[in-house]
């Protein structure tokens, strides 16, 4: 549907950019050029260049770029999927920042910035979703729902947690939580918790793997982050003698702390149950509130700064903690960049409140909607049939597919595009597919009106358009450089050796090199196998055999190299002292097949100037080629106009 839709609203938009303003300086191959295209990359160029370049030859250097462009269309690479998946994504990057309301995202990091600013005491009663079997999860939701319309009927909810919820962290403490800080949870759980007053009661919320009932908790100054180290004496899972032990032993190591503070990590590495921590002297990452169980938050945030705690107790064991540094919570500057990322992944709820609030304000812009009348008849088939065959041969059927599912600008949307988007979704469960439905057509329908935005960005907006055009442009410059030059003569392995056969004189060397193979061995017994070996080997497989049949025990490499280039080399070629190789379990080193040579011998001594020698040669003939074949029509006065501008 994208796709289609870019063509039907965007098909014209280069060729007509700003026409009723904008006179064409040039025609190449039938195509207009305008003078704002022109100018925008000469001015471009001109910036780039120490010494800008004469206008007059910038003007043939911009036809030979126009026709390369003609050229790469001829190809056809205009036309490739990969192509147009590249400029689609560009065209969406370049976008962005024209689309996007900063009013209401400032809104969303306002509202986060805010809640970080204190701590809420999260209670809860949890049910998990049923991730194989999305089917169930109405049910849940519903269970749920009844649990919570009995706590509303005056159930103690510290009860109701303990006998249903699956938080198996909190429903001991009748949901309680303790206290969390913003910005660490999924948005609608926090945005409740944050919301509720105390004792009130919320409505049955989703997070992505749950269901939550949740219960208004007391509310204080956030207290920012704290970086401790901790001791731990195990007791969780052990039995009565061993957790007295481990009281003795948090008691002794506390004595011996109170006595030299400064071995804390020392004794941390070896006495504590926490071996990860351990190996960091008992650091632990950086946290706020929610991030570890309540009785070890409220002793590290009590604790003075560089000082240690008394031994406490929680769920894991025995712990003494020393606290290393405290953070005050984060201003809005560190705040905003962290919230816009939350934003962009679609399972955070404010990724789709986005989405939703850029369909109304586009579809008010370009006096748009969707066809009600249609979605209600999808909506209605979805709940007897849900998402199956059936229905898919209905509403691909051509009495249905071409009904109207939205109008943007005047132009009617056929049906037919949506439902091909969706038409690979199977659900037989009306309920979810009912969901599904809603879900993709606001994506859809979101899609389709960034696209018409685009392309109304493409006629109206010159930094867009000019950007967007030399983006194309210059991919397609790209690709077909690629198949007329570059890998064309690059790959022409016959090609390339006569090039050099009929060129030799072109390529010679000040000083002489050094050719053949370097090899390093174990040991001297080593070295006397692979010069044997050597003896019945070609130049073409030695290399390879020798790895192969020697593999740790020996390195080998095909060297062509100048004097000074390499110690080893200098050694035995050039008469250089003896070195010691950086390899050191291969210290005895040799050359193979050595010649010390004053001009290349092969291609492939030279192979990078030849190549780009010989790249040249196609580069020419190639531009000859253009100049014959596509005509070329300049503006004279036109042309005057951009010169006189420049003087």
């Amino acid at each position: 549907m994208k796709k289609t839709l870019v063509a039907a609203l965007g098909a014209g938009a280069v060729a007509l950019a700003f026409a009723a303003k904008d006179p064409v300086i040039m025609t190449v191959n039938g195509v207009d050029v305008p003078k704002s295209e022109f100018e925008y990359l000469y001015n471009k160029n001109a910036q780039q260049q120490t010494t800008p370049q004469n206008l007059d030859e910038y003007v043939e250097m911009f036809k030979l770029y126009k026709m390369k462009v003609a050229d790469a269309k001829a190809e056809g690479i205009d036309t490739l999927s990969t192509f147009q998946k590249e400029t689609e994504q560009y065209r969406h990057e370049l976008a962005a920042p024209y689309l996007a309301d900063s009013v209401y995202l400032n809104s969303l990091v306002q509202e986060a910035y805010d809640r970080g600013r204190e701590e809420v005491e999260a209670i809860h009663i949890l049910l998990f979703k049923d991730r194989r079997n999305p089917d169930a999860n109405p049910a849940i939701k519903q269970r749920l729902d009844s649990i919570r319309k009995e706590i509303a009927a005056g159930a103690d909810f510290a009860e109701m947690a303990a006998k249903y919820s699956q938080d198996r962290a909190s429903n001991s403490k009748g949901g309680r939580m303790g206290f969390i800080q913003a910005n660490t949870f999924p948005y609608e759980f926090e945005k409740t918790a944050f919301t509720l007053k105390e004792g009130e009661l919320s409505d049955v919320i989703e997070s992505p793997v749950a269901y939550h009932v949740l219960k208004g908790g007391k509310h204080r100054p956030a207290r920012g982050k704290v970086l401790v180290g901790h001791i731990l004496k195990m007791t969780q899972g052990k039995t009565p003698e061993e957790q007295a032990r481990a009281k003795q032993q948090i008691d002794s190591i506390y004595q011996e702390l109170l006595k030299s503070p400064e071995n804390f990590g020392v004794m941390a590495i070896q006495l504590s149950d926490d071996r990860g921590s351990a190996r960091q002297q008992g650091m632990l990452p950086m946290f706020g509130a929610g991030e570890m169980v309540e009785e070890f938050d409220s002793v590290a945030f009590a604790t003075p700064l560089l000082s240690i705690s008394e031994p406490f107790q929680s769920p894991f064991g025995w712990h003494i903690i020393r606290k290393y540094d405290f953070r005050e919570p984060d201003g809005i500057a560190a705040v905003k960049p962290r919230v816009l990322n939350m934003i962009k992944r679609p399972t955070d709820p404010r990724f789709g409140m986005v989405r939703d609030q850029q369909t109304q304000r586009l579809a008010r812009s370009h006096k748009a909607r969707l066809n009600e009348k249609t979605l209600a008849a999808l909506r209605a088939d979805v709940a007897t049939m849900g998402l199956d065959s059936a229905f898919f041969a209905k509403w691909n059927s051509a009495a249905f597919a071409g009904q109207e599912f939205a109008t943007i600008d005047g132009k009617k949307i056929p049906l037919a595009g949506f439902i091909g988007e969706i038409s690979q979704i199977r659900q037989p469960n009306p309920a979810v597919a009912a969901e599904l439905l809603d879900n993709n057509i606001a994506a859809s329908w979101n899609g389709m009106l960034v696209d018409a935005e685009e392309a109304r960005l493409d006629r109206t907006v010159p930094d867009y358009h000019n950007l967007l055009k030399e983006y194309v442009d210059g991919s397609l410059l790209y690709e077909v450089s690629v198949r007329k030059v570059w890998d064309k003569a690059a790959k022409d392995t016959e090609g390339l050796a006569k090039y050099f056969e009929a060129n030799k004189g072109n390529y010679t060397w000040k000083e002489p090199r050094a050719k053949g193979f370097l090899v390093q061995t174990a040991n001297d017994s080593v070295a006397k196998l692979i010069q044997d070996r050597a003896m019945t080997l070609g130049r073409d497989t030695l290399a390879q055999t020798i790895r192969k049949e020697f593999r740790t025990n020996a390195a080998i490499d095909k060297v062509l190299v100048a004097k000074g280039s390499n110690p080893m080399v200098d050694n035995i070629a050039f008469g250089g002292p003896k070195v010691t190789p950086k390899m050191a379990d291969k210290p005895v080193y040799f050359m193979l097949d050595l010649r010390v040579i004053t001009t290349p011998e092969e291609v492939n001594d030279v192979k990078g100037q030849v190549t780009t020698d010989y790249q040249n040669e196609f580069q020419q003939a190639w531009e000859e080629e253009l100049r014959s074949k596509y005509p070329v029509t300049v503006n004279p006065k036109v042309l005057k106009q951009v010169k006189v501008a420049k003087k």
